[in-house]
């Protein structure tokens, strides 16, 4: 991911993009309280009502129905949390250790830890396959592990800096490179990758499979979000978006694809249909909030953010002001 844009957000190097229309319903609903400390991806499991959020020394879950959060594992640079085996359980990549550490979802308790490729970052877990895939950003690799069995039983080289991921839920998996301008397409079956340029793109992170259009979207990192089509792997456009996305959601409740963007601090809102991809607009979040998780069955988005110091030297990491963590919660 890239944590530059966080700094010069903070150093008041924000850079401003037109001034989108107001995006539809979306509004700010709470900030709930989070521990100190840096985070990474976010994701919401329908099976507990948690958001679990992947922080520099923690697994936190936080209760949507309650909004009481809690630190349910220890990490080493954690970066991605998903839910597996029905939200018993969840995988969480351990940057620090190069390991997919499984964690009891009600004890915590850690029950396997997995080796992977190096820099373990983005996790996906593949409705058509059942496997969970660790995007492993330094050494290019997919590492598939079988939830059930708790092992590594393959993987996928793809090449460069490995960023998210999308299913299309028939066993292909869509994938960003972010130091290539690619996307890559990932046959679960076969272990094969096609390998797609993103003309236009600079630096791909975030990334939603859009099932109406059937389109996959990229967010880049130079304000713009490319379109490709799924089935014949052509560009199908591009749209404006904030600065700074990391993380893109699809919304199969309401056939809208989400972007927020930590930079410009808004989230950027399209609506998905038969006939193409239409930009709603866009909404405040909070600088910052640059990576995010969905409930699709309330439509509220969780964004986890901080306010931010002047870096200690030029062009250094800004620091986090004590006390400042929060998920911002903004409800449709």
């Amino acid at each position: 991911m890239r944590f530059a844009a966080i700094v010069l957000a903070a150093a008041g190097l924000l850079l401003t993009a037109f001034a989108p229309a107001p995006a539809p319903g979306y509004h700010l609903e709470a900030k709930v309280a989070l521990p100190d400390g840096g985070w990474d991806l976010a994701s919401f499991d329908a099976a507990t009502g948690r958001v679990y959020l992947a922080r520099t020394d923690a697994l936190d879950a936080l209760d949507v129905a309650s909004n009481q959060v809690s630190k349910l594992a220890p990490a080493t640079r954690g970066h991605a949390a998903v839910a597996i085996n029905g939200g018993a359980e969840v995988l969480l990549t351990d940057g620090g250790t190069d390991m997919a550490r499984i964690f009891d979802a009600k004890s915590g308790a850690q029950v396997a830890a997995i080796p992977t490729g190096k820099s373990p970052d983005a996790a996906l877990l593949d409705p058509a396959s059942g496997l969970a895939l660790v995007m492993n950003a330094r050494s290019g690799e997919v590492t598939l592990i079988d939830p059930k069995t708790h092992a590594a039983v393959g993987k996928i080289e793809v090449g460069g800096s490995l960023e998210l991921a999308a299913a299309d839920g028939k066993g292909r998996v869509f994938l960003n490179v972010e130091d290539k301008n690619e996307l890559v397409v990932l046959d679960i079956k076969g272990r094969t990758a096609k390998h797609v340029a993103l003309a236009g793109c600079d630096g791909p992170t975030g990334i939603a499979y859009l099932a109406l259009s059937h389109r996959v979207l990229s967010a880049c990192a130079n304000g713009v979000a490319i379109l490709t089509d799924a089935t014949t792997l052509k560009s199908a456009g591009s749209l404006a978006i904030g600065k700074g996305p990391d993380t893109a959601l699809y919304d199969p409740v309401r056939h809208r694809a989400l972007v927020p963007c930590g930079r410009s601090g808004d989230l950027w809102v399209f609506e998905d249909s038969a006939k193409g991809v239409k930009p709603l607009g866009a909404v405040p979040t909070q600088v910052g909030a640059r990576t995010a998780a969905l409930d699709p069955k309330s439509g509220r988005v969780y964004l986890p953010a901080a306010d931010y110091g002047p870096p200690a030297t030029p062009g250094g990491r800004a620091p986090i002001k004590p006390g400042s963590v929060v998920m911002v919660v903004m409800a449709p």
